[in-house]
């Protein structure tokens, strides 16, 4: 009788594990959140950057002027039409001025944008209203408004009256056009949802409808404000006797060029004036609306 033995088991020796060295470590890095970055690239103030590259046309205008390439009677230097400015307001002749055309301008805005957002509530709130409005408005606003200053100067005379209609009709195209679009554009799931809470129709027209189409307003009135100041410009050429329209038409008699770009740049600060008032109107009356900033 034999005994098989079994073989003995095969025992190797265990390979030590590698040990991890100092070197082999990850290296971990700083991360910068970006509202961090956004920070640092805005240390210096907004106004200053956007307030750089007029800085440097000036200063490239009266470099140009001071060599003689740009000659006084084509384009005086900004040294002189800073002198020209400063002697308009002492004697108040530009203040005078500044006051009549922004009298024109806020009441030609008042009837214009009353027309508009009257004309636009009836047309987008209603399908009815729609089919009676829509079309002749779609056809007057291709006609181009100043070819209507002729007529408007044999229905209402040269007085005060075809300055304020031909700035009340730029002023009510683009109102309307801005607004009806607002109110068409407003989502239909929030109109399901206010009907399902309950609102009836003035209801979803106050609460829903009309808050939706703000945004659209609000465009509409910044387009309007810089229509109203190019409608200004036409209407002051018409037998004028008062306004910055009527002090450009005098410097370009006597070819005073400073003056001249001297009430451009005001209609262009009253411009920009009007915007930043819509644009603080916009933050305030759409703060429920978060939008992007930029980056």
């Amino acid at each position: 009788m034999t005994i098989d033995h079994a073989p003995p088991p095969d025992i190797s020796p265990v390979s030590p594990q590698p040990s991890l060295s100092v070197s082999s470590a990850p290296v971990l890095e700083a991360v910068t959140p970006d509202s961090v970055r956004g920070a640092r690239s805005r240390a210096v103030p907004r106004w200053v950057r956007r307030g750089v590259g007029p800085l440097v046309l000036l200063l490239l205008w009266q470099v140009l002027s001071s060599a003689g390439v740009l000659h006084r009677d084509v384009l005086a230097s900004p040294g002189t039409i800073a002198r020209s400015a400063g002697a308009l307001i002492a004697d108040g002749t530009l203040p005078a001025a500044m006051a009549v055309s922004l009298q024109r301008v806020a009441v030609g805005l008042l009837l214009g944008g009353a027309a508009g957002v009257a004309l636009a509530l009836v047309s987008g709130l209603s399908r009815l209203g729609e089919d009676l409005v829509d079309a002749p408005v779609q056809m007057l606003r291709t006609v181009p408004w100043v070819g209507l200053i002729p007529l408007l100067i044999i229905w209402l005379g040269i007085g005060e009256a075809p300055k304020v209609a031909l700035i009340a009709l730029g002023v009510a195209f683009h109102l309307y056009l801005n607004v009806y679009a607002g109110i068409r554009g407003v989502d239909d799931q929030l109109v399901e949802a206010g009907q399902s809470l309950g609102l009836g129709r003035w209801g979803l027209i106050r609460h829903v409808v009309l808050p939706g189409a703000l945004p659209g307003a609000m465009t509409g009135l910044r387009y309007s404000l810089a229509t109203a100041w190019l409608a200004l410009v036409f209407g002051e050429s018409i037998n004028a006797d008062a306004g910055i329209g009527f002090l450009m038409n005098q410097a370009r008699d006597f070819f005073r060029t400073d003056v001249i770009v001297v009430c451009l740049v005001v209609y262009a600060l009253l411009g920009l004036l009007a915007d930043a008032v819509v644009r603080t109107l916009e933050r305030l009356l759409l703060q429920w609306r978060p939008t992007f900033t930029g980056q």
